[in-house]
């Protein structure tokens, strides 16, 4: 919380003052899961760009909601830490995967998921083939191999306790907003957020909307009446700004995201039963 306020406001002591306004929440509070033991973790291989490779899931026995919906499609991005979520049917899932996972962010090289009848069915198998994508198979519902997904579905069903505390039934309503406002945070393992590291920009929200602009208001020029001169060096310069930043920051990421496995892996086999 405190990054995403950090982002366009200050006042003094203003950490401080967030940390007091977060920790009394009872709510949080509630239903915070408790720690417990674990298998020793095995980290997967760090990605080279953002949706290569992708984490799949589905969260399944919720409430229905008004339109009758049970689950929860889960996408995650492996570099950017960026996820898409969709609330689904139990014989909808599919079809959702095929509409919205490829149309919006292209042909993975590989996918991981859990080992579920779901994936290892006739159709899927076929499906992955046709379009040459390879499913990478994980014991189901163990975050050893596939952490990634495991974790955004613990903080996905948390954060889904909070807000739907009073009205169970009404999370399919405020899942985009859900949506938005995990992509909006933080990466405790990259230090960015996902909306900039695939865009290389921060969002707009309602809070951070400027003033109403004052662009056409102005006298046009005469000698370049349609604004073009120096249109080609500009955009070319911004161009190249752009791939640089983007370079940079998929280097920064990627050792970010190794340096957190180690961490999270030592971490783990500590907590866990360290066997082998």
């Amino acid at each position: 919380m405190y990054t995403s306020v950090a982002r366009n406001f200050w006042w003094p002591h203003m950490y401080k003052w967030v940390r007091q306004y977060v920790q009394p929440c009872e709510t949080c509070q509630r239903v915070k899961p408790a720690p417990s033991a674990s298998a020793p973790l095995m980290s997967l291989p760090v990605p080279a760009d953002c949706w290569r490779p992708m984490s799949m899931d589905f969260i399944f026995k919720l409430p229905a909601d008004a339109r009758g919906h049970t689950g929860i499609l889960v996408f995650v991005c492996r570099l950017s830490k960026m996820m898409w979520l969709a609330a689904v049917r139990k014989s909808a899932a599919a079809q959702l995967f095929v509409d919205n996972g490829f149309r919006n962010h292209s042909l993975p090289e590989a996918f991981v998921s859990d080992r579920d009848p779901r994936f290892v069915s006739n159709f899927w198998q076929h499906l992955f083939r046709l379009l040459g994508t390879r499913l990478d198979m994980s014991t189901a519902d163990h975050p050893q191999t596939d952490g990634q997904t495991e974790r955004v579905n613990r903080i996905l069903e948390d954060i889904l306790r909070s807000v739907c505390a009073t009205e169970p039934t009404e999370w399919g309503t405020l899942l985009p907003q859900v949506d938005f406002a995990l992509n909006n945070a933080a990466h405790s393992s990259t230090g960015f957020t996902p909306f900039y590291v695939n865009g290389l920009r921060h969002p707009r929200t309602p809070l951070t909307l400027p003033p109403a602009s004052d662009l056409g208001r102005g006298e046009a020029n005469a000698e370049d009446p349609r604004g073009l001169k120096g249109l080609r060096t500009s955009v070319k310069r911004n161009l190249l700004s752009f791939i640089e930043t983007g370079e940079a920051v998929r280097q920064r990421v990627q050792d970010a995201i190794a340096a957190a496995q180690d961490t999270q892996k030592e971490q783990s086999d500590r907590q866990g039963r360290k066997n082998t």
